[in-house]
C-alpha cells in the first residue's frame, strides 16, 4: 500500500474531515449534482453517483440535502451546468508524483490556486500526462482487520471478483475493478464482514519511498494545502513513507 493510502487513513481516523464539515459537504454536494447531470439520477446505473453518495453518507450528510443534490444535477440546472472537471498533474518534493482531480466553475482560478499551492510547498505544477500514467482507478474497499479474520475476509472478497487484499497496518484494502466495487462491497456485507469505507480512488502503479521526516512533513504539507481547496475533490500520490516516520510527520 502506498504511503498515501495510510497517510488518509490517519486523516480519517483523527477527524480532519469533521474539523471542516462545512467544507467538506460542499464538495460532496457538488459531486452528487455533476455525477447526476453527467450520469443520471440513477445510482444503480450510474458509479459515479453511486460513489458519491456512499461518500456523503460516510460524512453523515443527510439525505434530504443528498437528494435535493441529485434533484439539481438531474435537472440540468445552473449549478449542474456549471462544474467541470479538470485533472493537474505534478510533483511533490523527492519528485513524488500528485494527481489532483478538481470540480471548477472557473479554470483560470483553480488552475492558478493549484499553482500556487504546489509551488509554495517545494512542488511544482507539471503538463497534462505528466504523470496520470502512473496511477490506474481502482475500488478501494477499508476493513478492520482487528475485527475480521483475513480467511474469511479473502473468500468473500473472491467471491465478489476482488483483484487483491493486503495488510497495511491495522487495516485491510480490499481493491477492485470499479465496476466490480459494489458488488465486492455487497459480498462482503453478506459473508457478515463491514467496512470502514468504500470508495473509487486512483492507485499508484510504483511508489517513491520517504524515510526522511523532513521530506515527509514537506509532503503531507503539499497534500493538506491541495486538499483544503474548494474545487479539489481528490489528491493522489505515489509516496511510500513507513508508518513510524508517517505518524511522527503527521503529528
Amino acid at each position: 500500500m502506498s504511503g498515501h493510502s495510510r497517510w488518509a487513513t490517519i486523516r480519517r481516523k483523527k477527524g480532519a474531515a469533521d474539523a471542516r464539515r462545512g467544507q467538506l459537504f460542499s464538495k460532496l454536494v457538488r459531486a452528487i449534482i455533476v455525477a447526476a447531470r453527467e450520469g443520471g439520477p440513477d445510482p444503480g446505473a450510474n458509479l459515479a453517483l453511486q460513489n458519491a453518495i456512499e461518500k456523503a453518507r460516510e460524512a453523515s450528510m443527510p439525505k434530504e440535502t443528498i437528494e435535493r443534490a441529485i434533484a439539481r444535477g438531474a435537472g440540468a440546472g445552473a449549478d449542474g451546468e456549471a462544474y467541470e472537471h479538470v485533472v493537474y498533474e505534478g510533483y511533490g518534493p523527492g519528485g513524488v508524483a500528485v494527481l489532483v482531480e478538481a470540480l471548477t466553475d472557473n479554470r483560470n482560478r483553480t488552475a492558478s490556486d493549484v499553482r500556487h499551492v504546489f509551488t509554495k510547498n517545494d512542488g511544482n505544477l507539471g503538463t497534462s500526462g505528466a504523470v496520470a500514467w502512473q496511477f490506474e482507478r481502482k475500488g478501494v474497499i477499508l476493513v478492520d482487520a482487528e475485527r475480521f479474520d483475513e480467511d474469511e475476509l479473502m473468500l468473500a472478497a473472491a467471491d465478489g471478483g476482488a483483484d487483491d487484499v493486503a495488510l497495511d497496518g491495522h487495516t485491510f484494502h480490499v481493491t477492485a475493478a470499479p465496476e466490480d466495487l459494489a458488488a465486492v462491497r455487497a459480498a462482503l456485507a453478506a459473508a457478515g464482514i463491514s467496512d470502514e469505507s468504500a470508495e473509487l480512488t486512483m492507485v499508484p502503479r510504483t511508489t517513491v519511498k520517504i524515510e526522511d521526516e523532513a521530506a515527509a512533513r514537506k509532503l503531507l504539507r503539499l497534500m493538506d494545502a491541495l486538499e483544503d481547496n474548494d474545487d479539489v475533490q481528490g489528491v493522489y500520490a505515489n509516496f511510500d513513507i513507513p508508518e513510524e516516520v508517517l505518524e511522527a510527520a503527521a503529528s
